[in-house]
C-alpha cells in the first residue's frame, strides 16, 4: 500500500527536509506496540542521522484505548505552542500514567497553562487536527498501530531496529 497523503508542512517533522529518507508513523500513545516502537524509532533516528527525517500522526484507537484521543490532543495543544516532540516523547515515556494529571503536569513542565489545556480539551480545539492525521491514514489503509510508511510505502513486516532499519537502508 502506499501513503495516500503526502507529507505537508502542517506534519509535525523532525529531520531535514529534504533528507533522502521518511519514516512516517501512525500511532497512538496508549497503545503498547507503539510504546514499544517509540524506541526504535529513536535508535533509527540517531543511526540514519540527517538522511532521515521522521514524521507523526496521530492514530487514536479510542475504542480499545480510551486515553489515546485525549493525549493526542494533548500533544497538538503542546504542538501549537512550539513543544510538539517534548509532549510526544513524555507520553510515551510515561505511557503508563496517561490521563488528565499527567497531561497537566507534563504541560507545566513544558511552561505552560494547565488551565489552557483543560479549556483546550473541553472545547475539543484540536479535535479536528487529530481527525485530519486519523482520516489520512484511513485513506491509506492504517487498521491499526504502530504503521509505518517508508519513503511513501506502507512497511508491513516488524518494527524492530533491525527489521525497520533494514527496510529503511533498501531505499537509499
Amino acid at each position: 500500500m502506499s501513503l495516500r497523503v503526502p507529507v505537508t508542512p502542517e506534519d509535525h517533522v523532525q529531520g531535514e527536509p529534504q533528507a533522502p529518507l521518511t519514516l512516517i508513523e501512525y500511532g497512538d500513545y496508549q497503545c503498547p506496540s507503539c510504546g514499544a516502537a517509540y524506541p526504535e524509532v529513536k535508535r533509527l533516528q540517531q543511526h540514519f542521522g540527517p538522511d532521515l527525517r521522521f514524521v507523526f500522526r496521530n492514530f487514536p484507537l479510542t475504542e480499545v484505548h480510551p486515553q489515546a484521543q485525549i493525549a493526542a490532543e494533548t500533544a497538538e495543544f503542546s504542538g501549537a505552542h512550539g513543544y510538539f516532540w517534548q509532549a510526544h516523547d513524555a507520553l510515551f515515556e510515561n505511557q503508563e500514567a496517561l490521563g488528565l494529571p499527567l497531561y497537566v503536569e507534563l504541560i507545566r513542565e513544558l511552561g505552560l497553562s494547565g488551565g489552557e489545556l483543560r479549556q483546550a480539551l473541553d472545547e475539543k480545539r484540536y479535535r479536528a487536527r487529530v481527525r485530519t492525521d486519523f482520516s489520512g491514514g484511513v485513506r491509506s489503509g492504517v487498521n491499526g498501530t504502530p504503521t509505518f510508511f517508508i519513503n511513501g510505502r506502507r512497511h508491513d513486516a516488524a518494527f524492530d531496529f533491525y527489521s525497520l532499519g533494514e527496510a529503511i537502508e533498501a531505499y537509499r
